[in-house]
């Protein structure tokens, strides 16, 4: 895509943020009119996400107007809505080629630029981070100043308010902006989202604090009453006087698409000492009607036209694991009375919308908190529901803790449904799902299982939702294979693998589903190939017969080799003192970069060619 600077003439001259200071403070409103339009433009032809950026034009043009950047530290949460930052950083050029193979990362990433101060993906991370930098600046003495942009979805979890707790004990200079579109990906949730919406948005608040101190402050010695005054408003209107109890001075709600207003508000904070808060009201998707109606369909998009009214239908294709997860859901709620799900704020990805029309009384969303899903799960569990935690793999690994302690210790039946586990593709390297079997088959207690098509896919989550203890399917983004889904649900054997195809001197023990990749290289190499399904317990037994009968055993995994399937076999081969060598085939060790599934795959050799080669190579060794 090849900038036009006469359609764009103040874009053009604000390539960088040095640049767009030298633009008159009167010209920023058509720089950010011509900022939107310009992301719109770029997005609908690269696809990506959209939605949260054209919410925080106005936003990034103040902030970048104002602090001297990269000097001053600018902190994006999760990320989604930076992608007016990275045009106004040095890439507008490159726009087109974000979330590709090789190209601009889908997210800030600290090696990528200068101004991407702290590389995020996942949620609540911005504040803590911030706090750790504003505390070096203090060491620094250099008048660096920070800020943190956080989502008023983000802000909901934990981490966000542990880190605003310790700043407020801390007391260093730093501004939080609390962008507040009363979105996250889905429908915020919960009681703290629906009291900023009622009473921080509501003129009244905002009148009285503000009135009082405009009418009160020429009158030195009423000034301690006005502030006893405010107290007193803020104690009655908002309970606990929530931020400022936490230490911060909070200041708005203001328009967050006023861009001379916030960038005078701006410049009048960016001395205050000690933490400040910004509430900035802001419309996700601003400027552009489609996506002002559904700002979630248009949170990531597909390549569209921006002249029509809605997004290009995608073509008939293969149902998706997320897809078989959502329908097995829905049937099995009419037969279990006692079953309840759960997720953290993932309803559409994980393909639960239809669940929650049906079944909303069954239906949880525990909002960005993914230690509280957990353990609510094991609440749930422990008189007597059937809870299961609808979570993708990068966000389990914020659950940790909670899986083991609160649910495996304990021996509680909770199953969780693993999305986006193995490669997921253009989001990059905080959202490959690459170490859930590493870091959950060392866990007691507990049953995994990665089926290697879809209909595999639904009868394992019924087995798991049988199970009496802790119980987990993990399957990736999109689809495998094209067989029919049966209706009927049965439970497998735990424990025990299924013989795809017989061979010689060469076993590929796959599993999930690089299965498929796997059956060209085995008919290549006249080798046996089974679809193990069972990652804890191995299936013991099928391990030795195969050592028995063949000189080489492979195991094949989307997942870390370091720690995963593969390393149990190998630890189950050691132990037994079988004559076998052993070639593990995985995902390496180092964060796997943004690009298609397919794109990936290849490149580490996990496509059937590369599965293929590297059981020569290694044979011929």
């Amino acid at each position: 895509m090849i900038f036009d600077s006469t359609k764009y003439p103040l874009l053009s001259l604000a390539d960088t943020p040095e640049q767009l200071r030298e633009i008159p403070q009167s010209n920023l409103t058509q720089l950010s009119n011509e900022l939107r339009d310009y992301l719109l433009n770029s997005v609908s032809k690269s696809s990506g996400h959209l939605a949260s950026g054209l919410g925080t034009v106005e936003l990034t043009v103040a902030l970048h107007y104002v602090y001297n950047t990269p000097f001053d530290r600018l902190i994006w949460d999760v990320g989604h809505q930076a992608y007016p930052h990275k045009i106004l950083t040095g890439r507008r050029e490159k726009m087109h080629t974000i979330r590709q193979k090789d190209g601009l990362h889908p997210f800030p990433f600290r090696e990528e630029s200068d101004y991407d101060t702290f590389s995020v993906g996942h949620s609540s991370t911005s504040i803590s981070a911030a706090l750790g930098m504003a505390i070096a600046a203090q060491k620094e003495q250099q008048e660096r100043k920070v800020v943190a942009v956080i989502g008023d979805g983000a802000i909901t979890a934990g981490m966000a308010f542990e880190a605003m707790n310790h700043a407020g004990d801390l007391n260093p200079d730093m501004l939080v902006i609390l962008n507040d579109n009363e979105m996250s990906i889905s429908e915020n949730v919960g009681a703290l989202n629906n009291h900023f919406a009622r009473i921080l948005s509501g003129s009244f608040y905002t009148n009285i604090r503000e009135g009082s101190k405009k009418l009160l402050s020429g009158m030195p010695p009423v000034k301690e009453l006005a502030s006893r005054m405010e107290e007193h408003l803020k104690g009655m209107v908002v309970p606990g006087t929530f931020f400022e109890e936490l230490g911060f001075n909070y200041i708005g709600p203001i328009d967050g698409h006023d861009v001379e207003m916030l960038t005078d508000t701006l410049r009048n904070m960016r001395n205050l000492k000690g933490p400040q808060l910004l509430h900035v009201r802001t419309q996700k998707g601003k400027g552009y009607l489609p996506a002002e109606a559904d700002p979630i369909g248009y949170h990531g998009v597909p390549k569209f036209n921006p002249s029509e009214t809605s997004l290009p239908k995608s073509k008939p294709a293969a149902p998706t694991f997320s897809k078989v997860f959502g329908d097995w859901l829905c049937d099995m709620a009419t037969q279990d009375p006692k079953l309840v799900a759960i997720t953290p704020a993932m309803r559409e990805g994980s393909g639960m919308v239809r669940f929650s029309k049906e079944h909303p009384e069954k239906y949880f969303d525990a909002a960005i908190a993914e230690q509280h899903a957990v353990t609510l799960a094991a609440g749930f569990a422990c008189e007597q529901l059937n809870p299961i935690v609808a979570i993708y793999s990068s966000f389990l690994q914020r659950g940790y803790d909670q899986f083991i302690h609160d649910v495996a210790l304990q021996n509680l039946p909770v199953l969780f449904a693993i999305d986006r586990a193995g490669v997921v593709g253009a989001d990059g390297e905080t959202h490959q799902g690459a170490y859930d079997l590493s870091f959950l088959r060392c866990i007691p207690n507990l049953v995994l299982m990665a089926p290697s098509d879809l209909n595999e896919c639904r009868q394992m989550l019924f087995t798991g939702h049988q199970h009496n203890g802790p119980a987990a399917v993990r399957y990736p983004r999109g689809s495998a294979g094209t067989d029919e889904i049966c209706e009927t649900m049965t439970a497998l054997e735990i424990g025990k693998a299924n013989t795809i195809k017989e061979g010689s001197d060469v076993a590929i023990l796959s599993f999930g589903t690089l299965l498929n990749e796997a059956k060209e290289a085995a008919d290549k190499l006249n080798a046996t190939l089974i679809d193990m399904r069972f990652i804890k317990p191995l299936d013991e037994d099928k391990i030795k017969s195969l050592c028995q009968s063949h000189t080489t055993l492979v195991t094949l995994e989307d997942n870390a080799i370091m720690g995963g399937a593969g390393s149990a076999v190998n630890e189950f081969v050691m132990a037994h003192k079988l004559a076998t060598q052993v070639l593990n085939l995985g995902l390496p060790d180092e964060f796997i970069k943004h690009g298609t599934q397919q794109e990936i795959h290849a490149e580490l050799d996990l496509d059937s060619d590369g599965i293929y080669r590297q059981i020569t190579n290694y044979i011929n060794r």
